[in-house]
C-alpha cells in the first residue's frame, strides 16, 4: 500500500527569491534548502518489500528557495493561547529573531491575552514585538503576552488582521488553539485575504496527534520527577507512609508514565488510559494495604484525568476551550485511602503534593529551549513560503509540516501495549490490570 501525503495548502507560488544566504544555512552543503518533494514518514518500520500500510508523508519543513511574501511588505502577528507551558517565552523570543534577521521582517505584533486580542471590542491593543523587547524572556517562565482560553468569531478575527496589515499569523497553543487556527485559515480564505496560519503545538501534556514530543513535556518530567522524589522521602520517614502526587494529563498519561520511570521510586502510576478500581482483591487500595504490610511505605503518582469514573458527580462542566473539568483526584484518593485504612485500625500517613502550577510555570529547560527555537525557525520558513493551515512538528527527530485538520481530529494517548508502559509496569511492579 502505498503512502499517502498529508497536504499542505498553499496561498500561491512562491517566486521571490529567498534571502537566506545558502553558505550561512549549512556551509559544509552546497545547497542547504528544503525541496518540496522531501518528505518524512511517519511509520518508519518497513516489511520487507512493502512500505507499512496506513503510513504517511510529512512534508520536511525547512528553508525554501523561493518565497510567497515581499519581506519589506509583510507584518507578522504572534499569539498565544491555553494554559501555561514552559518555552512559551522562548518560542516569541525565536519567531522574533528569525522574521527580524533571517528574512528583514519588521512589523511583529504580539496579540494579548490570546484570541481575545483578536477581537477589537475586547480593548487589547496589540504589543509591538522587537529584538530588544523580547531579549531575555527566554529567561522566565509564562508569556509576556498574556494568554487566555474560550473562542472568538475568526472572520472578526481575520478582518482585524488585515487592518494590522498582518499576512502571518502565528497560533502558540494546544488542540484547541490549533482548532481554532484552522478556523481562522478557513475564514481567511472565504474572505480572500492571503493570510499564512502557521501554529506551533503547545501541549505540557505531549498529546498532540501525530508529533512525537512537544515542547514543555520534558522540562516537566524533569520537574515531577523532582517533585516524586521528595514524595518518596516523606514517605519513607514516617511508619506506613504514602507519597501521593498528582500530576497534569487530563486524556494522557505521558507526564506521569516518564516522571515515572525518571524516578524509579513509583509503586503505583495511575494514568487516564489504563481504568483502575479502588475495592476487590486486586484494587488499589488492596495491593496498597499489601505494599505497606511489606514495605512500611509507598510512592503513587495519579494523571490528574485518571479515575474519573470512581468519583460520584452530578453534572459535567467544561471550561472555555471545551474541555471537560475534572474532579481532583488527587484529594479523592488522600480520603479514600484515609479512610480505608482508619476503617481496619492501621495508621497511614498520607502526604499528598500537587505540584501543577508549579511546573507549568517553569522556564524550559536545556532540551525544551532546543526544540522551541527550532520549532519557531521552521514555522517561520514555513509562513514566508505562503503555506498556511498547519502546524510545526516533530517526527522522529525531524522537523515537518503537519495539517492542522488532522491533529485536531483527537488527542495522543499512551499505548497500553507499546514501549512506554510496558516499561511502567516492569519498574513499578504494579499489576498490568486492575480488574
Amino acid at each position: 500500500m502505498d503512502a499517502r501525503i498529508a497536504y499542505i495548502e498553499r496561498l500561491g507560488d512562491a517566486r521571490i527569491p529567498s534571502p537566506l544566504p545558502s553558505r550561512d544555512i549549512d556551509p559544509e552543503h552546497p545547497n542547504p534548502f528544503v525541496a518540496d518533494s522531501h518528505y518524512i514518514p511517519l511509520h518508519i518500520t518497513r516489511y520487507e518489500g512493502l512500505d507499512r500500510p496506513g503510513n504517511v508523508l510529512f512534508e520536511k519543513a525547512g528553508p525554501r528557495e523561493k518565497i510567497f511574501f515581499d519581506p519589506e511588505r509583510s507584518a507578522a502577528a504572534v499569539v498565544t493561547c491555553g494554559g501555561l507551558c514552559p518555552g512559551l517565552n522562548n518560542v516569541i523570543r525565536s519567531l522574533v529573531f528569525s522574521l527580524r534577521a533571517q528574512y528583514g521582517v519588521t512589523r511583529i505584533h504580539g496579540i494579548r491575552y490570546g484570541y481575545h486580542g483578536l477581537n477589537p471590542a475586547n480593548g487589547f491593543p496589540p504589543l509591538e514585538l522587537s529584538p530588544e523587547l523580547v531579549s531575555d524572556i527566554h529567561e522566565v517562565g509564562g508569556t509576556i503576552l498574556g494568554t487566555s482560553r474560550g473562542p472568538e468569531d475568526p472572520q472578526v478575527m481575520v478582518r482585524f488582521l488585515r487592518d494590522l496589515g498582518v499576512n502571518m499569523l502565528f497560533p502558540i497553543g494546544g488542540d484547541g488553539t490549533q482548532r481554532g487556527a484552522h478556523k481562522i485559515h478557513v475564514a481567511a480564505s472565504e474572505l480572500g485575504y492571503p493570510l499564512s496560519v502557521v501554529g506551533i503545538p503547545k501541549t505540557i501534556d505531549n498529546d498532540i496527534l501525530y508529533v512525537s514530543r512537544t515542547f514543555g513535556y520534558g522540562t516537566a518530567v524533569n520537574a515531577a520527577r523532582h517533585v516524586i522524589d521528595v514524595a518518596h522521602t516523606e514517605a519513607r520517614a514516617v511508619l506506613n507512609g504514602v507519597g501521593l502526587v498528582k500530576l497534569m494529563g487530563r486524556d494522557s498519561g505521558f507526564i506521569a508514565a516518564g516522571a515515572t520511570l525518571a524516578s524509579g521510586e513509583v509503586n503505583y502510576c495511575l494514568i487516564p488510559e489504563q481504568p483502575f478500581e479502588l475495592g476487590g482483591e486486586r484494587g488499589l487500595l488492596a495491593v496498597l494495604e499489601e505494599r505497606l504490610r511489606r514495605k512500611r511505605h509507598a510512592v503513587i503518582v495519579v494523571a490528574e484525568g485518571a479515575g474519573q469514573h470512581l468519583i460520584p458527580r452530578d453534572s459535567v462542566e467544561k471550561d472555555a476551550s471545551g474541555n471537560i473539568k475534572h474532579a481532583d483526584i488527587g484529594l479523592f484518593l488522600k480520603d479514600r485511602i484515609t479512610a480505608h485504612f482508619r476503617s481496619k485500625s492501621i495508621p497511614v500517613n498520607v502526604r499528598y503534593i500537587d505540584p501543577s502550577y508549579m511546573i507549568r510555570g517553569l522556564p524550559a529547560d536545556t532540551e525544551d529551549s532546543i526544540l522551541c527555537d527550532g520549532l519557531a525557525r521552521n514555522a517561520v520558513h514555513a509562513a514566508m513560503t505562503g503555506r498556511s493551515g498547519l502546524i510545526i512538528g516533530l517526527v522522529h527527530n525531524r522537523m515537518v509540516h503537519v495539517p492542522s485538520h488532522m491533529i485536531t481530529a483527537g488527542r495522543k494517548t499512551v499505548s497500553l501495549d507499546g514501549e512506554l508502559w510496558k516499561s511502567v509496569l516492569a519498574v513499578t511492579g504494579q499489576p498490568a490490570g486492575w480488574k
